[in-house]
């Protein structure tokens, strides 16, 4: 494959506890050492933010996390030699939690817009165990609204995802 501007992007969504680290870990490691790729992870940015701070952001700090998560993901997008960036996660996460946690769903459509410029999208499924981190997970309970979530929202967007399994 050659290289090409911007690269091909892989975004990762799924409530807590439902692979996505793991799932981006192992892609980037089998796209680099089998095929070759040059490829950009990009974490998640919800994530470290909480662990710098030792707390889930408030309401009003939801805007600034989604929009540096999407900012990553482009500056990965368009680094030079780049050819494959995989997401895990992006700015649909921050609004989805937004909604579920603070009813508010202002981040939802900037979001979505977003996620429109990813290439393809891959959605966990559920069939992991739940595991608590010590850490900023909940609940399955919240896992699993968060998948309904996600779902619909996709869905009535119009936006293609595979749910993976495993």
């Amino acid at each position: 494959m050659t290289s090409r501007h911007p690269a091909i992007t892989v975004a990762l969504l799924g409530g807590e506890s439902s692979g996505k680290s793991t799932l981006a870990a192992a892609l980037e490691r089998h796209l680099q050492d089998i095929h070759g790729l040059r490829v950009a992870r990009v974490p998640e940015h919800l994530r470290l933010w909480c662990e710098a701070r030792g707390r889930a952001p408030h309401a009003h700090e939801q805007a600034d996390i989604a929009d540096e998560q999407a900012r990553l993901i482009d500056s990965a997008r368009r680094t030079p030699g780049v050819e494959v960036v995989i997401a895990d996660t992006t700015a649909l996460m921050v609004a989805a939690y937004s909604a579920l946690y603070f009813q508010a769903t202002e981040l939802m459509e900037p979001a979505l817009a977003a996620q429109r410029a990813c290439d393809l999208t891959l959605l966990m499924g559920l069939d992991l165990p739940w595991t608590p981190d010590g850490l900023f997970r909940d609940s399955p309970a919240v896992r699993d609204a968060t998948d309904s979530l996600l779902r619909r929202e996709l869905q009535g967007a119009g936006i293609a995802f595979q749910t993976v399994y495993g």
